[in-house]
């Protein structure tokens, strides 16, 4: 929790990435930032370029974080977060990549210690909590911890 008595913390914008392989299992890391918990987590990030959106930072943090390199313009949100899980105001979004089976690399290993492909119906825990609320835009069974406002995108009109 932030003090009451200093100004709130700036919000955090990020997308959690969803890459699926097409046979049931998900791309996922095993979290090992300084100062947290080790948990599992999918890759994603900030938005923290000026002009970028959700669907380029997702591709951007992708590569970043794996070398798999897969276009924002086949990126789809799924749904905005907010959740104050931090002490402070964190919107993501639940980001959607195409299939991918491309071999995932550790480019960040101060944040994570391997990626894996598993199958959905046997992710591990803990899981990091906004990677869990991204997870439970996607699968409908999937028990997300509460505490998170869901706002799913709704498909396009045009």
């Amino acid at each position: 929790m932030t003090d009451p008595g200093l100004p709130p913390l700036p919000p955090l914008v990020g997308a959690g990435v969803i890459v699926p392989t097409g046979d049931g299992r998900v791309l996922i890391g095993r979290r090992t930032a300084a100062g947290e918990p080790p948990t599992w987590s999918l890759p994603g990030g900030k938005v923290d370029h000026p002009g970028e959106s959700f669907e380029a930072a997702a591709a951007r943090e992708l590569a970043e974080e794996t070398g798999i390199v897969l276009p924002a313009g086949r990126m789809r949100v799924l749904a905005v977060l907010v959740d104050h899980e931090l002490g402070r105001t964190r919107v993501t979004a639940a980001v959607l990549a195409p299939p991918s089976l491309a071999e995932a690399l550790v480019t960040e290993p101060h944040a994570c210690a391997g990626w894996e492909r598993v199958a959905v119906d046997a992710l591990p825990e803990p899981m990091f909590y906004p990677s869990a609320q991204v997870l439970a835009c996607w699968l409908p069974d999937y028990a997300a911890p509460d505490g998170t406002w869901r706002y799913p995108v709704a498909p396009s009109l045009a």
